[in-house]
């Protein structure tokens, strides 16, 4: 999980490296990432392989568009505004999955959800309302991104059985597709080529085989905090390579959406332990 959340924390870092226009990157990035994530599904299902993208259904398919079209904002957002701002935009993504699943399954959040929910939105008002970093387009992109990312999530909740390594494959390949005659795919040096392959791999298909695996053998509160960590990480290696340092507005607003963030998924772990105690006592008192 930690690997994973490595991974995905340099996506920053080599949006800015590559100096290419947003849609060029992207139809060479779905390119590679989708021959990764390809690579990766043949190793662990083997034979299967092709089984598990026949299987993916209705509910596979949605997730192939939401997730094509997340990533063309994603990679756009960056372009138009700091990879801070499209940290901490998406950092809120625990929330905005709350909405949606209260919108569309009903699912009832909690005062303390509530609560974190508000706090965050007022980290994210401070950091795009005050502050002079960024675009205000550009936020807007980074927040249509996170609200793909929460639809899939949902969709997921919804079809838990869905094969998401096979519709991420797709997916990437499909934006590849839309994005190739928009941008100049043809143009790209070896050099560019080289990084945008390396983005494609380590960003898509490691960063996600590692987030399968590790999802696997981790509760899912351990998996949200672990995953959490790339919100941090992705301004911090801009800082570290470029000496961009974020705005006072962007610090202010991304501590208060970080603590919202790990203080609910704190809490949320805390609930979960004291209500599997009591469970353990009441099948004890049964046994009695």
């Amino acid at each position: 999980m930690t690997a994973s959340a490595i991974a995905w924390s340099v996506a920053g870092l080599f949006t800015r490296a590559i100096p290419l226009d947003s849609w060029t990157i992207l139809a060479w990035r779905g390119i590679f990432g989708s021959l990764g994530i390809a690579a990766v599904l043949v190793l662990i299902e083997g034979r299967h392989t092709f089984a598990s993208f026949r299987s993916m259904g209705r509910a596979g398919w949605l997730f192939v568009a939401i997730s094509a079209l997340g990533m063309v904002f994603f990679i756009t957002a960056l372009k138009e505004t700091t990879v801070a701002h499209v940290a901490v935009i998406y950092a809120t993504i625990p929330f905005v999955a709350a909405v949606l699943g209260w919108l569309v399954m009903g699912e009832r959040s909690t005062l303390r959800a509530i609560l974190a929910s508000i706090a965050a939105t007022t980290g994210v008002v401070i950091m795009v309302g005050l502050g002079s970093e960024g675009s205000l387009f550009g936020d807007l992109l980074a927040f249509g991104m996170t609200l793909c990312m929460a639809v899939l999530m949902v969709i997921v909740r919804r079809s838990p059985d869905v094969s998401v390594m096979p519709a991420a494959c797709l997916s990437a390949l499909v934006s590849s597709l839309i994005c190739w005659p928009l941008g100049n795919p043809l143009a790209v040096s070896a050099y560019d080529l080289l990084l945008i392959a390396g983005f494609g791999i380590l960003v898509s298909a490691v960063g996600l085989a590692c987030f399968t695996l590790g999802a696997k053998r981790l509760p899912a509160i351990e998996t949200a905090l672990i995953g959490s960590l790339d919100a941090p990480l992705a301004p911090f290696w801009i800082w570290l390579v470029f000496n961009e340092i974020p705005g006072r507005s962007t610090i202010i607003g991304g501590s208060i959406v970080f603590a919202a963030v790990i203080l609910h998924v704190f809490a949320s772990a805390s609930k979960k332990r004291v209500g599997a105690q009591d469970q353990e006592r009441g099948l004890v008192r049964g046994g009695e």
